[in-house]
């Protein structure tokens, strides 16, 4: 049962179904550029991480000038697919129904800003968030910076916040900021990788986290 003032959600994998545009811009990016192309699992591991933590992950060897190319080849591959990641069913009518309860809604991701302004607009969501916070603005997932900025930002205490999110990185950042968290399996990681992590309530569909949210409304 929530009884979180604030909820904070992760974008990709817990808001939009992207996932699978992330992991394979990844790999087509890896390809190109003629370093091992890591499996899917791998590639859907780091969505989430920052830039660095990304590539000592599926691609440690690179040096300076390596990195600076996957990246710009990432990012051509990502926005040729960007437009094929919906948001996950429910997603609209979850957000309406916590904002006309009165809960205050803000957003935590892995994306650059850049990304994510793009994603609010194209959405129509941005209406719901009063803050956000992106990798690219301070210290990445897992680090607690983003959670505690947007902590700053609303005023809400650690014990009225929740971290919604589909990666252990996000479980990681919520217990590093000292909020609750909720851990949903329909995103990057599988509900097995999860369960490493400690999460106060675990949820399989949008429906079922939308449900979890409002019952302590």
């Amino acid at each position: 049962m929530s009884h979180h003032e604030l909820v904070v959600f992760d974008w990709d994998g817990t808001l939009m179904d992207s996932t699978h545009v992330i992991a394979a811009s990844l790999q087509s990016a890896c390809g190109d550029i003629g370093v091992a192309v890591p499996s899917e699992a791998d590639a859907r591991y780091v969505i989430g991480l920052g830039l660095v933590d990304t590539f000592n992950h599926v691609a440690p060897s690179l040096d300076a000038e390596g990195r600076k190319l996957l990246s710009e080849r990432y990012r051509h591959h990502f926005l040729a697919r960007e437009g094929q990641a919906p948001l996950y069913d429910g997603v609209v009518e979850m957000l309406s129904d916590l904002h006309s309860r009165g809960r205050r809604l803000a957003v935590a991701t892995g994306k650059a800003r850049r990304g994510l302004e793009r994603a609010l607009d194209a959405t129509g969501l941005r209406r719901w968030f009063e803050a956000t916070r992106c990798a690219d603005e301070g210290f990445a997932k897992p680090h607690p910076d983003m959670l505690l900025m947007l902590l700053d930002i609303t005023g809400v205490t650690p014990a009225d916040a929740v971290m919604v999110g589909d990666t252990t990185h996000d479980l990681e950042l919520a217990a590093n900021a000292g909020i609750d968290a909720v851990a949903v399996s329909y995103g990057a990681h599988p509900q097995s990788l999860l369960q490493s992590r400690p999460a106060m309530a675990r949820c399989a569909s949008v429906r079922e986290l939308h449900q979890w949210l409002v019952a302590g409304a």
